[in-house]
């Protein structure tokens, strides 16, 4: 069964203005990277739809959706905080994001895929229940799952982020709702400067420290991730996939490669085989350094497809 590659060009409409990390060659980057290597001829590609309100709505307050709805400029850049701003391509781009893991989930649901890597922008982990931040305006898998929970019908979603930066908004639209586990590493102390002091029940958060390298990486997901991860037993797997603990990505300090991302990606094809009918739906999240972002993101597809 093949991988589903959900994107749209409307993501490159996305600009906040000049050198800023979070930009459209990113995709470009993804995407070239791709199709030198072969990969895009066993993907399945579909354009992302627009999330509509309504699904918005599930996982951010309706005053919320429409407060972004209305900060949309017509012409220039308005800026949300210092590092978080939007263009006239902004909000098309942010309802495709979100809609990316809409169709991911059906489809995986559908049977129509295994697996889907929805390779999107503006990222959405940081975006809380109520307050956009860290370059994000709604969580992207946050809507995803709410979808998976409320269309869909399932009882358990576990959420792994492996991002250089906590998920916090993440963490703060599920804490303790207990259908949905996040399981998460992260650099710590570093922005957003939480996580690590008492998290929700339902969340498996492990700090690194700044230089750890990928077998400190893989130390934690075996013996935190995997046993919170099979005990919960996880219906859908859902990956908050940030690539930006790259050695090459001066974003963080962490020092993982390309076969760390493979790596973890194994081992989370193994939990969805066992609890989850293989069903995995990927979204991306940060990476900034294009050349590192996309040799990463292309293992990390490579395994989803099994090839």
């Amino acid at each position: 069964m093949t991988t589903a590659f959900i994107t749209h060009r409307d993501c490159m409409l996305h600009d906040m203005g000049a050198h800023h990390p979070e930009c459209p060659d990113r995709l470009s980057a993804i995407n070239d990277r791709l199709i030198a290597s072969g990969l895009d001829m066993y993907l399945a590609f579909h354009d992302a739809p627009l999330a509509s309100v309504e699904q918005l709505s599930r996982a951010h307050p309706r005053e919320y959706v429409d407060a972004i709805f209305q900060s949309a400029p017509k012409t220039g850049i308005v800026h949300l905080d210092p590092d978080t701003a939007m263009s006239p391509g902004t909000l098309q781009a942010a309802l495709r994001a979100a809609g990316s893991g809409i169709l991911a989930t059906d489809l995986v649901m559908a049977g129509q895929a295994e697996s889907a890597f929805c390779s999107v922008r503006p990222p959405g982990h940081h975006a809380e229940r109520a307050k956009s931040m860290g370059f994000c305006f709604f969580n992207n898998v946050a809507v995803a799952v709410h979808h998976a929970l409320a269309v869909h019908g399932l009882e358990r979603i576990s959420i792994i982020d492996f991002d250089v930066h906590h998920g916090n908004g993440t963490e703060n639209i599920f804490a303790n709702d207990m259908r949905v586990q996040m399981v998460g590493s992260f650099q710590h102390p570093f922005y957003p400067y939480c996580g690590a002091d008492n998290p929700a029940p339902n969340m498996v958060n492990v700090p690194l420290k700044a230089g750890t390298r990928g077998d400190g990486f893989r130390e934690a997901v075996t013996n935190i991730w995997l046993p919170a991860l099979r005990e919960f037993k996880p219906q859908m797997i859902f990956i908050s996939a940030g690539f930006d603990a790259h050695y090459e990505d001066d974003m963080g300090s962490l020092g993982f490669l390309e076969s760390d991302y493979a790596w973890v990606t194994t081992q989370l094809k193994q939990v969805a085989a066992d609890t989850a009918g293989k069903r995995i739906v990927s979204i991306l999240e940060g990476g900034y350094t294009l050349s590192s972002l996309a040799r990463s993101v292309a293992a990390h597809i490579k395994v989803l497809a099994d090839l």
